[in-house]
């Protein structure tokens, strides 16, 4: 009789340690949900501010077409739904090294330059895109959890039982940057010693 309630009392404490690890599993892949949804807002923002941008642009710099219709099409293909992290990311990728050469042609005009709606959406822009990165470390911070409470042991038991798989990572392409060269040699003379 000790036996069985001793079996018993093992069994109910594993369903209990089940429970409480797929609960984790859970609220860990509804936290990686909710800032995917909180990167996507904000990615909502930037196009929508990009196509105003466009807009004032080409009041300025009609004859820039080929640089405002990439931009365009580059921001199409960022707002098609269903893209997963890593294609929204590449999507994304695209669309800035867009964006910057659209900003490099708005450069040459100095009415654009000095146009307050200009200005204005410039700022919003960055201020957008600072948003953006702080949604994306939050985002990977919290796919990093789940991914490794669903790879390690034991929860990954519970994970493979119940499916609950890794999440993707938000990483965007173009990042990596050389170092920054520092040259302290005067101008025009030979290096000092």
């Amino acid at each position: 009789m000790i036996a069985w309630i001793v079996i018993g009392a093992v069994v109910v404490l594993l369903v209990l340690w089940a429970v409480g690890v797929y609960n984790g599993l859970i609220r860990l892949r509804n936290l990686v949900q909710e800032a995917w949804r909180q990167i996507d807002v904000e990615l909502k923002r930037r196009h929508d501010l990009i196509g105003n941008l466009v807009e004032t642009v080409k009041g300025y710099a009609a004859h820039e077409r080929g640089t405002l219709e990439d931009v365009m099409k580059a921001r199409s293909a960022a707002m098609a739904g269903g893209q997963s992290p890593a294609q929204q990311a590449q999507s994304e990728g695209l669309l800035s090294a867009a964006l910057g050469r659209l900003i490099a042609v708005a450069e040459a005009y100095p009415d654009l330059k000095a146009n307050q709606n200009f200005l204005a959406l410039q700022g919003e822009l960055t201020s957008t895109e600072d948003r953006i990165a702080s949604a994306r470390r939050y985002y990977n911070a919290t796919v990093r959890e789940l991914n490794t409470r669903v790879e390690t042991v034991p929860s990954n038991v519970v994970a493979s039982l119940f499916h609950v798989g890794r999440a993707e990572y938000f990483e965007t392409e173009g990042e990596e940057r050389e170092p920054v060269k520092v040259d302290f040699t005067p101008q025009g003379g030979p290096p000092r010693a």
